[in-house]
């Protein structure tokens, strides 16, 4: 057995013991500790952590979720590491997202479904009465969930969009897929009071509190959610910390939420947003081109350097690193979840 280590974002010390045989995470989990995860297959990158001294063997994973760089400057997915030493790794997420009891499931409603956007649609989830939970929503800004089918034939993971509540309201934006199970169930079955089963709280992707730095946030599409779920947060505590958003589709029409953007607005008169279509196929007056080229224009003239948060495509998430990390601003500073299509 070796010593495991695990240093969080805020300081605290996780440790579990790990058999050669296991996994990190199901060491992990054998010892009643939950770390951030979602595929469990090394497709997703939710559990990747940097690896600060020790051995450890991977197993195959997605370029997508680990790539070639990033596993060069010792990062890892405790899904598909195996120990060969004691280790000492370094987490990207508070001691608050490392659950010490199973992942909950519980049961929810359907209560609204909405198009957002030519492209995309938006639930409204409503948990149920539970014995051990009650009702409230509770989570971390911009933590997802693992959604069930009514049928129970499938499931897959989304962001939350809305800030944590005693309501118990989860609302999502869901990108429709061509073929997609689930996208396929949306256009053509989904109706008011269908019943669904939620795992999670899950995810690592949530705001770095102890860091005074101006917050940036570069989405593409539905990667839009967990952004509004952070910045909704921030607008409930009021937040002073100076933010911008990149909020980046390919044509005007598949912008959606925007007059919660222009409520958000209101509430941190801080926040500097950014529109950008790539190919507008009509009169646009906002930014023509990417999230991405906007925020390299906006760090050309930036007097600081901030923390990014960059949620979307593996496209967009790489060349967002590379945009930051040119600039300037460190590897650890940009913080980032792949949106990919199952």
């Amino acid at each position: 057995m070796y010593k495991v280590s695990l240093l969080t974002r805020d300081g605290a010390t996780i440790a579990f013991d790990a058999d050669p045989s296991d996994t990190l995470l199901d060491a992990a989990e054998r010892a009643s500790i939950y770390l951030p995860s979602s595929c469990r297959e090394g497709g997703c990158g939710a559990c990747r952590v940097a690896r600060a001294s020790g051995e450890v063997e991977l197993m195959s994973y997605s370029s997508a979720a680990l790539s070639e760089d990033e596993r060069m400057a010792g990062d890892i997915l405790l899904c598909r590491a195996q120990p060969r030493s004691d280790l000492a790794l370094r987490a990207p997420f508070d001691e608050a997202a490392v659950g010490f009891a199973p992942v909950p499931e519980r049961r929810t409603t359907l209560m609204a479904l909405e198009p957002a956007g030519s492209g995309a649609v938006r639930l409204l989830l409503q948990y149920e009465d539970d014995p051990t939970f009650g009702r409230a929503a509770q989570f971390t800004a911009g933590q997802f969930i693992e959604l069930t089918l009514p049928d129970g034939s499938a499931k897959r993971s989304y962001s939350l969009a809305n800030a944590p509540n005693w309501n118990g309201t989860l609302e999502l934006f869901i990108r429709l897929q061509p073929h997609g199970a689930f996208s396929n169930y949306l256009r053509d079955q989904a109706a008011v009071g269908d019943r669904m089963l939620v795992r999670g709280p899950q995810g690592q992707f949530t705001l770095d509190e102890a860091s005074p730095a101006p917050r940036w946030f570069v989405v593409g599409g539905t990667g839009l959610a967990p952004a509004l779920s952070m910045l909704r947060q921030m607008a409930e505590f009021a937040d002073p910390r100076r933010c911008r958003l990149f909020f980046g589709v390919n044509k005007v029409d598949e912008l959606f939420a925007l007059d919660v953007i222009e409520e958000l607005k209101a509430a941190l008169p801080q926040l500097v947003v950014t529109l950008c279509v790539w190919k507008p196929e009509q009169e646009w007056r906002g930014f023509v081109g990417t999230p991405v080229e906007a925020l390299a224009q906006a760090l050309s003239s930036a007097t600081e350097r901030p923390d990014i948060y960059v949620c979307g495509p593996p496209a967009l998430i790489a060349a967002a690193e590379e945009t930051g990390q040119s600039a300037g601003v460190p590897h650890d500073r940009i913080f980032s979840e792949k949106f990919t299509a199952a």
